[in-house]
């Protein structure tokens, strides 16, 4: 891809605005992971059915050009939380504002009257969806003679970019700090540094650069993939990784602690096993780990999976299973990317019958949804 970014409208800056900045997500402090909801949130909640209550937690993708009808639908019916686009979804600029353009019509006939979250991975560098900024990836602006300011560039650059075509959500910055040249993070140049304070620094650059262009950033991948070697990909297969509780608390997850305090409002949990913390279950899908998060570090916002249909869940059962595992962990939104609409139906369908049956917590899958609610609302 060219290195000289594509001219961008701002209209889509213009919209977002500043409202979601003064509204902000920050909810009230909780030593619980179940955080209260403020009550200008629930309010614009309305009666919903089963599959509709479901899909405020759930992100759909599609394969292609051109949204299919059944996605269409959900988004008409208020069946999906949002939308995730990948590079087969994109021509152009001016291609992927008409389909965004088209879903916000579809939206607007919904029970929830909020926006949808409407998102990609626009990193920098390797990493991204749509042509333009950010085109210096992590490692060359943790490289650079001044990172914050460069990390401050980029992350204005990735805003401006998403907002001038209708998107609201970058999933981005990367904080994972990564331990050797050519280590699974380093390999695509997706970590700032091998230092946890310049990684922090430098998310945080990115994060507040990016919300004041009105596109809410997501820090992943929670507690840290740094330590994983150059062929632990979660993406392909179940990763184990064996750093220390006191290691991962004092190298990987100091990043989040700045990005926290910069007012991130989404946070992306790994699907890797931290043994020190929970031997037993990949990070999105332990109570533990999002309890980490929760207390230890005290977020507030809203946490959302990684790829739902990786390899590293292959133990874990169906879409449907693993979505109800990962809700009932803490998750807050469930990240259905495999490029096929069917796979978000299959997630709010058992979330959906889970929820009915009692076998899924409904206040605490409510709770969730508060926040995703909070957050849309925001970013209107």
């Amino acid at each position: 891809m060219s290195s000289t970014p594509q001219p961008l409208s701002r209209r889509g800056a213009l919209l977002a605005g500043t409202a979601a900045l003064a509204a902000g997500l920050g909810l009230a402090g909780s030593t619980d992971a179940a955080v209260r909801i403020p009550e200008r949130s629930r309010s614009r909640l309305p009666a919903l059915t089963p599959a509709q209550r479901a899909g405020q937690s759930v992100i759909h993708s599609y394969p292609g050009l051109t949204p299919p009808a059944r996605l269409m639908d959900a988004i008409r019916e208020g069946r999906t939380a949002g939308v995730i686009f990948f590079a087969e979804n994109i021509k152009s600029l001016s291609q992927i504002e008409g389909v965004i353009q088209t879903m916000n019509e579809a939206n607007a006939s919904a029970p929830v009257k909020a926006p949808l979250l409407l998102m990609t991975d626009q990193e920098g560098g390797m990493v991204r969806r749509l042509p333009g900024e950010p085109v210096m990836s992590a490692k060359d602006v943790g490289a650079s003679t001044d990172p914050e300011a460069q990390a401050e560039f980029t992350g204005s650059g990735a805003g401006m970019n998403l907002a001038g075509v209708g998107m609201n959500v970058n999933l981005a910055p990367v904080l994972d700090v990564y331990r050797t040249g050519g280590d699974f993070t380093d390999q695509y140049e997706r970590s700032y540094s091998k230092d946890q304070e310049t990684v922090g620094t430098c998310g945080a650059a990115f994060i507040t650069a990016q919300q004041d262009a009105g596109v809410a950033a997501t820090a992943k991948h929670f507690p840290g993939l740094g330590p994983a070697s150059a062929n632990q990909n979660t993406d392909l297969g179940p990763v184990t990784l064996t750093a220390s509780a006191s290691t991962l608390r004092s190298v990987d997850e100091v990043p989040y602690r700045a990005a926290i305090a910069a007012g991130t409002k989404l946070v992306m949990l790994s699907w890797a096993v931290y043994r020190a913390l929970d031997a037993d279950r990949p990070a999105g899908l332990s109570p533990t780990v999002v309890g980490e998060l929760r207390n230890r570090l005290g977020f507030s916002g809203v946490t959302v999976t990684d790829a739902l249909e990786a390899g590293a869940l292959r133990a874990y059962g169906s879409t449907g299973e693993r979505a109800v595992l990962a809700a009932a962990a803490g998750m807050d939104l469930i990240l259905c990317s495999a490029r096929d609409a069917a796979q978000g139906e299959d997630a709010v369908a058992a979330l959906s019958e889970a929820l009915t049956a009692g076998t899924l917590d409904g206040t605490a899958f409510d709770t969730g949804a508060g926040r995703v609610n909070a957050l849309r609302v925001g970013l209107s």
